[in-house]
């Protein structure tokens, strides 16, 4: 390809140097080229290992840096918008962690100032959707394997009673629903290709905390419902099973599939069960290799940023629907 895209990494969360620098360091189109951290030495700390070029001390001196041509955001939810529109007014890509921001408000203000830059590419880094599991499962859905999807059930937990843990802090936007839930309700809306016409839910909150420890929501749309639960304070879980009038798709690990081992789901249509195995593969590295071909083609991202709204809509309208006690209509 020539040149490869030079990522800077905005921030040294969980995410990102456990799961999406090593994964880029496997990358074919992009490099691990600069990390910044509040503090220099934890960015020194961080780099050695993975022979990252440049470590800095502050955010600012990354996006001031010329050589970085794209930056990976895994700060906490409250920094995602300020920081990609920084990155973007410093002439870089961005790709930003799920969720977008903290509200279908601030996401709508990405997508206003991404139009300004319109040669840079913007993307929420919903990393499942990249993976061929969920590449294989869209097109059975949409080739009617199982017939006419009726119904979806999935739910995804682990359990954090840590008051220090970011998913315990309101002011960051913690919760359960904005860390983890948002994966059911972005499986729905793309498996469904459509966005809900109501929305129906029952929301636990801890007394301390005051975020969501608990959501169990309903999405009904034009062509069935989606049925799922959230936890971060509930035994580690994560499930998906899709439901036609012919048969069904259930997966083995829809959100965080092994790196090290094949992935598998499994399609049932009457007696017969078909075991579909996927090659071993990286979700992260797909993702960040799927983005820098978008910046070195000039091609869309595969997930706009509407999209990114579109899920914080109806996180929004969710935690309306417990306030209220009622069903709400899109």
């Amino acid at each position: 390809m020539g040149k490869k895209l030079k990522w800077g990494i905005l921030g040294t969360a969980h995410i990102a140097t456990e799961h999406v620098i090593p994964a880029m360091l496997n990358c074919q189109y992009g490099e691990v080229y600069a990390i910044a951290s509040r503090n220099l030495e934890k960015a020194k700390a961080i780099s050695k290992p993975f022979k990252i070029e440049k470590p800095y001390g502050s955010y600012e001196e990354l996006l001031a840096d010329k050589e970085v041509d794209a930056v990976y955001i895994p700060l906490p939810n409250h920094l995602h918008v300020q920081w990609a529109i920084k990155a973007l007014e410093a002439n870089k890509h961005v790709l930003v962690e799920k969720p977008i921001g903290l509200s279908s408000q601030e996401a709508q203000k990405l997508l206003q100032e991404a139009k300004k830059y319109s040669h840079l590419k913007v993307m929420e880094a919903f990393m499942y959707r990249h993976h061929p599991q969920w590449i294989k499962v869209k097109e059975l859905v949409d080739q009617k394997v199982i017939g006419d999807i009726k119904t979806i059930q999935s739910s995804f937990s682990f359990y954090e009673d840590d008051p220090n843990s970011i998913v315990n802090n309101k002011e960051f936007g913690g919760g359960s629903l904005m860390d983890i839930g948002c994966y059911p309700i972005s499986l729905s809306r793309f498996l469904f290709n459509s966005e809900p016409k109501s929305i129906s839910s029952v929301i636990e909150y801890h007394p301390e905390f005051k975020v969501d420890v608990l959501a169990s929501g309903i999405l009904e749309f034009e062509a069935g419902t989606s049925v799922f639960f959230s936890a971060t304070q509930l035994a580690d879980n994560q499930q998906a099973q899709i439901f036609g009038t012919k048969g069904n798709i259930k997966f083995e690990l829809p959100f965080n599939p092994p790196i090290d081992r094949p992935s598998k789901i499994w399609v049932t249509i009457g007696e017969d069960c078909q075991t579909i195995e996927f090659e071993t593969c990286n979700q992260y590295t797909i993702q960040a290799d799927l983005f820098a071909l978008a910046v070195k083609d000039n091609t869309p991202v595969p997930t706009p940023l509407e999209d990114a709204v579109k899920n914080m809509i109806v996180i929004e309208k969710l935690e309306e629907s417990n306030l209220k006690g009622q069903r709400i209509l899109m």
